[in-house]
């Protein structure tokens, strides 16, 4: 069974019960408990920090949204919307104890193969990256500071 553990973001009030032998964490975009995970952990700290913290709306996040990528279906693990519906972050996250390498950078790039998304968010709740992604240059730089919701709205 996980145990959570302090990650580098802000604490919150988590909602967690036990049922059974298993954590499980409440989901409040799905409104419904999950197993609690190493990964889901991680997601749902990010979910509130970026509400909470860089006002990205709720109703504009959708967790998993699914995909194809070599006729295989996958699912991304946050895809954030501006108003006009259109994608404008797209985030993976990873279990503390995963080290984000290489490979994770190109599972995430692999995805937005597909979304093509201008802001990317790589996350194992320790260590965090962002990368904005510039498709008129085919070029990407990585950002010091994820921007808030209204400056995510102009890049």
């Amino acid at each position: 069974m996980f145990e959570p553990i302090p990650l580098n973001l802000p604490p919150y009030l988590s909602k967690i019960t036990q049922k059974e032998s298993k954590l499980f964490i409440f989901d409040e975009l799905r409104k419904k408990d999950l197993v609690l995970t190493p990964e889901e952990w991680v997601r749902q700290h990010w979910i509130h920090y970026l509400h909470n913290h860089k006002q990205y709306p709720k109703a504009l996040m959708q967790i998993e949204g699914g995909l194809k990528l070599n006729s295989l279906q996958k699912r991304s693990d946050l895809l954030i919307y501006n108003n006009a519906g259109e994608k404008i972050l797209l985030a993976e996250f990873k279990a503390p104890t995963v080290k984000i390498t290489e490979s994770v950078f190109q599972q995430i790039a692999n995805y937005n193969s597909i979304h093509r998304i201008p802001l990317l968010l790589v996350s194992n709740g320790m260590e965090h990256y962002y990368c904005k992604i510039d498709f008129v240059e085919n070029n990407f730089y990585f950002l010091q500071e994820l921007p808030n919701y209204n400056s995510a709205l102009n890049l």
